[in-house]
């Protein structure tokens, strides 16, 4: 006997996070859909894969079901990237607010992600603001960057303390429904 689906609309969205090694790609996709922060750094060896179900609308009336593309950031695993950006609705390009050169690399994460699948939504994840003095935080070239590439927005999360990880996320799912419900 099948489940008949209680669901309006019913929604499956690939979203590859992308960016640098150690800049807590896995942790935020985990502090998203686990609730959790795992202290210690594991290098993610070519890609994980993370499965989630989130309810939205008005009315909790359309399901998406989520999978999430953490793929590693070190260049040796370069090579394996086009299978893993395969079939992606939106992108996720994390960088990390203590170190500069993360953030000069997303220019070159956004290139990759382009001659693999196209342009996608992109959003800017930049993580560790636990970190840093947010005031003093110069958001100039972040600025400039999302205007130039045409992103979506950015987020100064933090996975550790959870700060704003649930709302920079939700944008993502949100524009990506809002899109899929106009065509549907």
């Amino acid at each position: 006997m099948s489940e008949k689906s209680t669901f309006a609309k019913d929604f499956v969205f690939k979203i590859v996070v992308i960016g640098d090694g150690a800049v807590g790609k896995s942790s935020l996709i985990r502090r998203y859909t686990e609730g959790s922060y795992q202290k210690e750094y594991i290098k993610t060896l070519g890609a994980q894969f993370f499965q989630y179900e989130q309810i939205v609308g008005e009315n909790k009336d359309i399901r998406c079901r989520l999978f999430f593309w953490d793929i590693a950031g070190q260049s040796e695993f370069k090579f394996m990237r086009p299978k893993f950006y395969h079939g992606s609705k939106a992108a996720i390009i994390v960088c990390d607010v203590t170190r500069e050169e993360t953030l000069k690399n997303v220019e070159e994460w956004h290139r990759d992600l382009i001659e693999n699948c196209g342009v996608l939504p992109t959003i800017i994840f930049a993580n560790k603001c636990d970190l840093i003095e947010e005031s003093s935080f110069d958001k100039t070239a972040i600025e400039n960057l999302i205007k130039e590439k045409k992103f979506l927005g950015y987020y100064l999360t933090s996975a550790k303390t959870g700060v704003r990880v649930h709302d920079a996320f939700k944008s993502i799912i949100s524009y990506l429904v809002e899109k899929a419900t106009k065509v549907a």
